[in-house]
């Protein structure tokens, strides 16, 4: 038998799948400007998660033309718009915006995407001839987001937690803290709730075939809801993990 040392170097650990889900989500947070450890206002914070003038005009102009179009054609006796007209206007508006950071070789990614949420929902409607159906895909969404966030938070593996966890460069040591596991918790729940609440409104109108009234809400409880949101949950992940004074500050006080 040999006393010869082994030198064979040990198999790299495998990353959990929660190290792998929190890249996942800290790793689009980031490219989204959501990073506590950059140090921004929360005002610069909030403008860069919506996407600036341009991601407020690609995330509402669409849905914005297509309840316009479909009240301006809309008529009463037959209780009927003109379907076409109005997907086609919205579907044209989010094929534009697709082009022109196209053209300009900037990151299309969000615009691509919305072009794509877009297509899928007006085919949809157009096949079944039903406006109210071309809120399904959203409808889709906020449950599938919804329920991810409200089942992350209730079996203590909060999605907020995961993403802060790996932007912080903790993992998820945060769940050891039980101040930050109670704070990740509410924070799932109330993304969770906004979700929640878009349905419960919107829903009804769905059934009621009530086309403006849906598309309407659904612009209001979209980014006039998601910008608060983000500025609260920014504020308090910042209170949870205050900057390090700079060596510069120290040596003053």
């Amino acid at each position: 038998m040999s006393d010869r040392p082994d030198l064979t170097p040990p198999e790299p650990e495998q990353p959990s799948a929660s190290d792998v889900l929190g890249a996942a989500l800290g790793g689009a947070a980031r490219r989204a400007g959501l990073d506590p450890a950059d140090g921004k206002s929360t005002g610069r914070v909030v403008w860069a998660a919506i996407g600036g003038v341009r991601g407020i005009l690609e995330s509402v102009l669409p849905g914005l033309v297509f309840v316009v179009a479909w009240t301006l054609t809309y008529d009463p006796a037959t209780k009927d718009a003109n379907l076409p007209l109005s997907l086609g206007l919205s579907v044209g508006l989010a094929v534009v915006f697709t082009a022109v950071r196209l053209i300009q070789r900037q990151s299309a990614a969000a615009a691509i995407g919305g072009l794509v949420a877009t297509g899928v929902a007006a085919a949809l409607s157009l096949l079944t001839g039903r406006g109210e159906d071309n809120f399904i895909p959203g409808f889709i969404t906020n449950i599938a987001y919804g329920s991810a966030l409200l089942i992350s938070a209730v079996i203590g593996w909060s999605l907020i937690g995961l993403a802060v966890g790996f932007l912080m460069g903790e993992g998820t040591a945060w769940r050891r803290d039980k101040r930050k596991r109670r704070v990740f918790f509410w924070l799932a729940i109330v993304w969770a709730g906004l979700f929640a609440a878009r349905l419960i409104v919107q829903v009804p109108l769905y059934f009621a075939g009530d086309v403006t009234a849906l598309g309407t809400l659904k612009l209001i409880m979209g980014l006039p809801l998601f910008a608060p949101l983000i500025a609260v949950t920014w504020l308090v992940v910042r209170a949870l993990y205050p900057r390090a004074a700079k060596p510069s500050e120290a040596a003053s006080e």
